[in-house]
């Protein structure tokens, strides 16, 4: 198969640090010291599957979603290339606002979810754009994942203080062509857990009835 690989995006936000909520440690191949950038594509590898897979700067997969129900499950899995399961995420269908919840692993029975995700009461990108509110159960911080200036097909991940820690637009060829509304560039800041960034990627495919 060959290899996708991320066309760098510049981006003029300062390098995120411990102050984002993202504590940094030496042990956890999941937060790094440096930007990192990925692909998105909006597809599962499994043949008459719906996901979502991830490459990294090197064109090899890091994460993946095969989702073998009907796209827009109440239930989807996060997973890295080997299959071990990361996040269950898992849509709450009886609130008023569309909600879901994160839960690290399978603990779904077991354990309380390690960050919620609730549809905001206001539009700040009107009509077409979305924003929701990311709350964390491990300290009082908070995240908000919304639509990139007014572009539903664009989004980023903003930490209480309103700074970028991660952001996907579309991704273009190396010679300039904006490719499908299925694949993303994604740019997460130093200091970053990108599998967590990774679990609200697929909460916005599901956003989108994309997985």
């Amino acid at each position: 198969m060959a290899k996708v690989h991320p066309l760098i995006i510049p981006s003029t936000t300062d390098e995120a640090s411990s102050a984002t909520g993202f504590a940094s440690c030496s042990n956890n191949k999941y937060i790094t010291s440096k930007r990192e950038t990925f692909t998105i594509w909006m597809k599962s590898l499994v043949m008459q599957g719906s996901g979502c897979t991830a490459f990294d700067e090197n064109g090899e997969i890091v994460y993946r979603i095969d989702n073998y129900d009907n796209k827009h499950s109440s239930e989807v899995y996060l997973m890295d290339l080997q299959g071990k399961l990361l996040f269950t995420l898992c849509e709450m269908k009886m609130c008023v606002f569309p909600s879901w919840k994160g839960y690290k692993s399978s603990g779904v029975n077991n354990n309380k979810p390690w960050f919620q995700v609730r549809k905001s009461c206001r539009s700040i990108f009107g009509k077409k754009g979305f924003s929701y509110k990311v709350t964390m159960r491990s300290d009082s911080s908070c995240y908000r994942l919304e639509s990139l200036s007014g572009k539903s097909s664009e989004f980023r991940v903003t930490d209480s203080n309103g700074g970028v820690v991660a952001e996907a637009k579309r991704k273009q060829s190396r010679s300039g062509v904006v490719l499908g509304d299925d694949v993303f560039t994604l740019v997460v800041e130093p200091h970053v857990d990108h599998s967590f960034i990774m679990a609200l990627v697929t909460i916005y495919g599901l956003i989108r009835h994309q997985i």
